[in-house]
């Protein structure tokens, strides 16, 4: 969330905010009515406390003089006046905490090297790798081929899960579960910290990373008080919630694979085809933490790190930088890693990279100390990417690698991973 104190003296930055980013709001006008309503309880406060500091004083000398009913005057002014203070203080907390939900409701501010846009439509290429293999068959979409080679059952995911779910079946499990062995290894080897966090996740949690309350219809509840993670994001972030990091040792690089989870309840009609756009997906995830002087580095880092996985693979591919009017929530800036799907025609979204700067290490407290730089504490700029979405990698694998006999081959790199197999065939 964005410093209170910031919002306090820049609402005329918080509004072109907003503006830019197309859909975002915030209730100026209410905002300064808690804040000034928070201020005027907290002088009132203050002066009461100073009369029943002064009136406590009085007591002892009223005492010492013989004066006893202007002494037991004086006790029940102070006696109504911590009556009074704590109903204030009740009061202030609950002005507060509306300040507090209102201001956490803010998107964060988009860099001043975003460019300004109304939705993806708008989003700059940064630049491409390789070039879309021309056929010369007709190619199939992953929807059709993987049925044929057995590899995707999207009926019986149907049957014994609901829409939007499916089933992998022979080599598509081996598949899925060597292209998360492969893309671990890769982000293990330059300097990550591979972590198995839960799937199951509390409120505070989402809170940490802005899931919540905004997106609350797009998470799987498990209970009233958990939730299913939409990403692995949520959990590494949130591994150093209320801590304070030695500065010496960031930046910090994690990367984890889960199962992610989410009811996508506002692409009904969107990418209904396929595995692209389902409500359970493997992802492999990374995050960083680091000192906001390096975090824009950090980022151009993620996003090669992600490309450099695209680029093992042979899948063509190209880089966008989000607009104002399509950036995430939490998001400062955020490069999307789109590779080349044959059945799109197309470039589609297997990478997101954000630079969320202090704005989730504010709602998490995540804070970090450097003797030799400053006193005291600061908070850390939180960083996160895709490295990658598993599904859509198998998705672009088969389209890219198919064979006109209707066989797949598997990509070189990934042949360790698949124990030696190098063409996927039709199931007996």
């Amino acid at each position: 969330m964005l410093d209170i104190k910031f919002v306090r003296e820049n609402p005329d930055v918080v509004d072109a905010s907003c503006a830019s980013r197309q859909n975002a709001h915030w209730d100026r006008e209410r905002f300064f009515e808690l804040d000034a309503e928070r201020r005027q309880l907290i002088v009132e406060v203050e002066g009461l406390q100073a009369a029943r500091n002064a009136a406590s004083k009085q007591i002892g000398q009223l005492m010492r003089e013989g004066k006893r009913d202007e002494a037991e005057a004086a006790k029940a002014q102070v006696a109504a006046n911590k009556d009074r203070i704590a109903e204030l203080d009740e009061k202030r907390g609950q002005v507060e905490q509306a300040l507090f939900d209102l201001v956490a409701a803010i998107p964060n501010i988009p860099d001043e090297t975003v460019p300004y846009g109304k939705d993806d439509s708008d989003n700059p290429e940064a630049r491409r790798w390789g070039t879309p293999r021309e056929f010369d068959f007709e190619p199939k979409a992953h929807w059709d081929l993987g049925p044929e080679l057995g590899m995707i059952d999207f009926d019986r995911g149907v049957k014994i899960a609901g829409s939007r779910f499916y089933v992998l079946g022979g080599m598509g499990a081996r598949m899925e579960r060597a292209l998360i062995n492969f893309m671990i290894d890769m982000h293990t080897k330059i300097g990550f910290k591979e972590w198995w966090p839960p799937v199951v996740t509390n409120a505070a949690t989402l809170f940490g990373t802005g899931q919540l309350p905004k997106f609350e219809e797009d998470l799987y509840h498990v209970n009233p008080d958990l939730y299913l993670i939409p990403t692995a994001e949520v959990m590494l972030t949130n591994l150093h919630r209320d801590e304070v990091l030695d500065g010496d040792k960031l930046p910090l690089w994690y990367c984890a694979f889960t199962p992610c989870f989410r009811e996508e309840a506002g692409s009904a009609g969107r990418d209904t085809r396929g595995i692209i756009r389902v409500h359970e997906f493997d992802k492999v995830e990374m995050v960083k933490f680091a000192k906001p002087e390096d975090s824009m580095n950090q980022l151009e880092s993620m996003t090669n790190e992600a490309e450099a996985v695209l680029q093992a693979l042979g899948l063509p591919y190209r880089v966008v930088t989000l607009c104002t009017g399509d950036i995430g929530f939490s998001a400062r800036k955020t490069y999307d890693v789109e590779v080349w799907l044959p059945s799109y025609n197309n470039y589609k979204e297997i990478s997101s990279c954000s630079n969320c700067w202090d704005f989730q290490a504010r709602r998490a407290n995540i804070k970090y100390r450097d003797p030799s730089e400053f006193k005291g504490t600061r908070l850390v700029h939180t960083l996160n990417g895709s490295g990658l979405a598993v599904g859509r990698t198998m998705a672009a694998v088969m389209e890219n690698y198919q064979n006109a006999d209707g066989t797949i081959t598997v990509p070189k790199a990934l042949v360790p991973y698949m124990g030696g197999v190098e063409v996927i065939r039709p199931e007996d």
